[in-house]
């Protein structure tokens, strides 16, 4: 089979360090050199390769959710291009050649995710994450299928605070497993009718549905200023006084992908580094 193409420069080991960055991720799992996730029941293998990446499994049920999890729909050649005229992104995008970032290929997991990592650590977040992946998901050779909504809605509260949610987290993640939100179909809808749907259920509020366009839809505008580590980032490269909502229209119409440029770059290539 030969291998996925993606846009060159692609580092597919910078690309994929979120998964890594916060402790393993075991629905993402970075082992021996690739990632591994769960598609329809089976383990799929990415890995590096020349002009792309290898993917074994690759058929047509794969292949979409591999395009979707190395953030293939984003037009990095137009971003490169506006960085230029922009003097922090011009220095951090050549420095961080390569980098595409990773999407959430499921909007189910996208939501209980940002769930888990509200006001916590992402460590803990990932920690927590994980501790509910083992309890209710399926296990593959070495990663898991993220627990579907109908696995959760079986689940009882008391389960989910022993998993390491707060009561009230574990209140948000059963009513999102039992409602009747059309997740998949919010991703035809506009940036503001999707945030609207999303804050109107219980537990979800604007930092959530933010993400929810960033690292789910790809939305170019999605500029989730209320993040603690976008502000650190925005900080730290621009100056601890700069208003973190106003600069989003600085970037405009390339809110997302300078957001996911920042927080990487702070953790890889930080100011002065």
């Amino acid at each position: 089979m030969p291998p996925l193409p993606v846009p060159q420069p692609y580092d597919f080991e910078l690309s994929t360090e979120r998964y890594r960055a916060f402790g393993p991720d075991l629905a993402n799992l970075w082992r021996e050199g690739g990632l591994h996730r769960v598609v329809d029941g089976r383990e799929v293998r990415i890995e590096a390769a020349d002009g792309g990446v290898d993917v074994e499994p690759l058929d047509p049920e794969t292949e979409p959710v591999v395009r979707k999890l190395l953030g293939l729909e984003f037009d990095l050649d137009s971003f490169a291009a506006f960085a230029t005229t922009e003097p922090v992104l011009a220095r951090l995008v050549p420095a961080l050649a390569g980098f595409r970032p990773p999407l959430a290929p499921d909007p189910f997991e996208t939501l209980v995710t940002s769930i888990s990592a509200q006001q916590v650590s992402l460590f803990s977040a990932f920690a927590v994450r994980n501790r509910l992946i083992t309890a209710f998901g399926v296990r593959g050779a070495h990663a898991y299928a993220f627990p579907e909504p109908e696995q959760l809605a079986s689940a009882s509260e008391d389960e989910l605070v022993a998993v390491g949610f707060s009561r009230r987290k574990a209140e948000y993640i059963l009513g999102l497993a039992h409602g009747d939100l059309d997740l998949p179909g919010l991703a035809v809808l506009p940036d503001e009718e999707v945030k609207a749907q999303l804050v109107a259920q219980r537990g979800l509020g604007e930092w959530t549905a933010d993400w929810f366009l960033a690292r789910h839809l790809a939305r170019p505008q999605a500029w989730p200023w209320g993040d603690l580590g976008l502000r650190k980032a925005v900080a730290a490269f621009y100056g601890a006084d700069e208003d973190v909502r106003a600069i989003g229209a600085r970037f405009a119409p390339f809110q997302n992908l300078t957001a996911h440029y920042l927080l990487t770059g702070l953790r890889v290539h930080p100011p002065g580094d």
